[in-house]
């Protein structure tokens, strides 16, 4: 294994670190904010203390981390990969720029139904709506492939958990910790498919 692919083995956990400990340091500054009430995007959100830091490490970093890992992700897909599972990558791919976006494109706590609130809402938008196809299609394409077992696996999970979230999850729960349940498994998702430059692309 290449000392690239040994460094990009770790992006995922690094990322993963990085925007819970940005979301517990400046949550913990940030007084009366409650990480089980408040939206993640509130320590971001314009006229907030730190937003702009905030937005740079857990948005910004955090998501183009994970497009450094989706991209590395569709350069080792096996060798005879058909459509279904580069179209999955690509949507991966495509789902960290959301991500990313939701760093620059922060809301406007005074008024939700702006512009500026409007264009975070439609990257967040992006972001669940680009992963969980996208998922679901990298673990159909990876089905009987055994090197890959793992990915197909958590692609599955990390899918139901993050439409489970956007669609039904914040009608059962408070919409800090559903919000933030959708954050892990993305996360946990974007470790996995790190880790797994490990493995054989022939495969």
């Amino acid at each position: 294994m290449s000392v690239r692919r040994g460094m990009l083995s770790f992006v995922g956990p690094i990322s993963a670190l990085l925007f819970v400990g940005a979301l517990l340091g400046f949550g913990f500054a940030l007084s009366g904010y409650s990480q089980i009430v408040h939206p993640v995007a509130v320590l971001g959100a314009k006229g907030v203390p730190h937003a702009l830091g905030f937005n740079l490490l857990a948005f910004v970093l955090v998501g183009g981390l994970a497009a450094a890992v989706t991209l590395d992700l569709r350069r080792r897909l096996p060798i005879d990969a058909g459509w279904v599972l580069r179209v999955g990558a690509q949507l991966t791919f495509l789902s960290a720029l959301g991500f990313l976006a939701m760093g620059l494109l922060p809301l406007d706590p005074d008024d939700l139904d702006n512009p500026a609130s409007s264009l975070h809402a439609t990257a967040w938008m992006l972001w669940w709506v680009a992963f969980v196809p996208g998922a679901w299609l990298v673990a159909l394409g990876l089905r009987g492939r055994a090197s890959w077992r793992a990915l197909a696996r958590a692609s599955v999970i990390a899918a139901l958990l993050v439409l489970f979230v956007a669609l039904l999850a914040v009608e059962l729960m408070p919409a800090g910790v559903a919000q933030r349940l959708g954050y892990v498994a993305w996360l946990a998702w974007l470790c996995v498919a790190s880790l797994g430059v490990r493995q054989r692309s022939a495969d």
